[in-house]
C-alpha cells in the first residue's frame, strides 16, 4: 500500500485545453509522432490518429496481452482505420486535411508523395495547414531512404559511445531516448509553426529527423572536440564537469545519487561528512583539483555513504542542504509520496489493468491559466470513424466504403 495512494482521476469528454479547436491528422506510428501529438492532445487539440487496419504499430508493444504504450502515449485521442493501400482512403486523407491545423506522418520519405499527399498539394487545399514530416534521418541527404529507429541515430549520434563505462562497451538507452526528445522538439516546432499560420495564413512543412534532436541535446561535445582534440570518455555516473558526482551503494543495499556541482554545495558537503579539512585541502581545493583527484574523492564520499541505510543518507544530507535523491526504480515510484502528492503518477479507470486502474503520467507541462485535459482514453481500432467520417461524407457513403474496405477497425 502508497504511503499516498496515487491520485485517481476519471476522463471527463467535456474537458478543453489552451488547443481547443485545433485539428491534428495523425499518420504516424510508434514513439515519435505519437509523443508529439499526445502532447497537443492533453492540451485540448482534436488528434485523430489515421491507423492501418492492423493499427498502429504501438498497439503491438503489449506487457501480458495489455497494450500499456498505446495507452499511455494515445491517450486524448481519436481513432480512425482506413486502408491507405485504396486510393479512395488516400482521398478521405486529403479530405480531412483540408479542414486540420495540422498533419503529421511519420512514413518513410518519399511514402507520402506516392500516395498522393504530397506536402504541395496539401498546401494548395489548406494554405495555412502545417505538415511535421517525422523521419529517422531527414527528408533530405544522403541517409534520407534509409529506415532509421532511435537506436539508429542513438548510436550515430555520439551518445552511446559517452554511454556505459570506460572498460565496457557503449551502452545504448533503455528506453525510446531518440523518439522521446525528437517527439518533444517535434511539439514545440509545431506549435511554432501553427502560431505562424494563424499570424498570417501560411502553413509549411517541419522537416523533423530523430538525428537532429538526439545531436542538439548532446552538444557542446563536437565544441569542446574542437577546442581540446580529446574525446569524451565513457566515466558511467561520474561527471567530467563537476566532483563528486555519482551513484553510491548504501548499507541496506540501495542506491542514492549525490551532486555538488557548485564551490558551496561541496562544501557543505565535506563540512557535512566530518571532514571540513578538505575544503582547503589542495587536492580538493578547487572544482578542476577535485576533478583531478575523483578516485580518492569519490572513495571518502562513498565510504560514509556505505556506513548509513538509503534512510539514514537522505535524512542526513537533507538536514545539512547538501543535493541528494534516492535512485528509484518503477516500483518505487508507484510507492512514492512526492510523486503521488504532486500527481506526476496518477490512476485512471481501466477494465483490462489488474484492479481496474491504470497508473500513468499526469499532464506535462503544467499551465497555471490553461492545464492539460484527460477527456478520453485510448481510443479502440477505429471506434471513431462513424463520428468522424458521417458529417464528411454522409452515412450511405461511408456504408459503401465499409464494404469496400477503404474502412476499416
Amino acid at each position: 500500500m502508497s504511503p499516498t495512494p496515487l491520485h485517481r482521476r476519471d476522463f471527463d469528454p467535456t474537458a478543453r485545453g489552451a488547443l481547443d479547436g485545433v485539428r491534428v491528422i495523425d499518420l504516424s506510428r510508434l514513439v515519435a509522432g505519437n509523443l508529439l501529438t499526445k502532447v497537443l492532445a492533453d492540451h485540448g487539440a482534436e488528434v485523430v490518429k489515421v491507423e492501418p487496419p492492423e493499427g498502429d504499430s504501438l498497439r503491438a508493444w503489449k506487457v501480458q496481452g495489455i497494450e500499456t504504450s498505446w495507452k499511455t502515449w494515445c491517450r486524448n485521442k481519436r481513432s480512425l482505420c482506413l486502408d491507405l493501400r485504396h486510393t479512395e482512403a488516400q482521398a478521405l486523407v486529403r479530405r480531412l486535411a483540408e479542414g486540420a491545423s495540422m498533419l503529421v506522418e511519420s512514413f518513410r520519405p518519399g511514402v507520402l508523395e506516392a500516395m498522393g499527399l504530397e506536402p504541395a498539394a496539401l498546401l494548395e487545399a489548406n494554405p495555412s495547414l502545417v505538415i511535421v514530416r517525422v523521419s529517422g534521418w531527414g527528408q533530405t541527404g544522403p541517409f534520407r531512404h534509409k529506415p532509421g529507429f532511435g537506436t539508429l541515430v542513438e548510436g550515430y549520434s555520439g551518445f552511446a559511445a559517452i554511454n556505459g563505462f570506460a572498460d565496457r562497451e557503449p551502452v545504448l538507452p533503455p528506453m525510446f531516448m531518440g523518439d522521446a526528445y525528437a517527439g518533444l522538439y517535434g511539439s514545440a516546432a509545431a506549435l511554432i509553426a501553427l502560431r505562424h499560420a494563424e499570424a498570417t495564413g501560411q502553413g509549411q512543412v517541419i522537416d523533423l529527423s530523430l538525428f537532429d534532436p538526439m545531436l542538439a541535446v548532446l552538444e557542446p561535445q563536437t565544441a569542446n572536440y574542437a577546442v581540446t582534440g580529446k574525446l569524451k570518455q565513457r566515466t558511467g555516473s561520474r561527471s567530467t564537469n563537476t566532483a563528486p558526482r555519482n551513484a553510491y551503494r548504501t548499507k541496506d543495499g540501495g542506491w542514492v545519487c549525490l551532486s555538488s556541482s557548485t564551490q558551496g554545495m561541496t562544501e557543505k558537503l565535506f563540512r557535512s561528512i566530518g571532514r571540513p579539512e578538505l575544503i582547503e585541502d589542495p587536492r580538493f581545493r578547487t572544482n578542476p583539483d577535485r576533478l583531478r583527484n575523483w578516485e580518492v574523492l569519490d572513495g571518502i564520499v562513498a565510504g560514509f555513504v556505505a556506513e548509513r541505510t538509503t534512510a539514514e543518507n537522505l535524512a542526513h544530507f537533507d538536514a545539512a542542504g547538501v543535493t541528494i535523491g534516492p535512485i528509484k526504480d518503477a516500483a518505487g515510484l508507484l510507492d512514492d509520496a512526492f510523486v503521488a502528492e504532486r500527481q506526476s503518477l496518477v490512476e485512471v479507470p481501466d477494465e483490462s489493468m489488474p484492479g481496474g486502474w491504470l497508473p500513468m503520467h499526469g499532464e506535462v507541462p503544467r499551465l497555471s491559466a490553461t492545464p492539460g485535459i484527460l477527456a478520453r482514453p485510448a481510443p479502440r481500432l477505429g471506434e471513431h470513424n462513424e463520428e468522424i467520417l458521417a458529417p464528411l461524407v454522409g452515412a450511405e457513403e461511408l456504408a459503401r466504403l465499409r464494404t469496400a474496405g477503404v474502412v476499416r477497425g
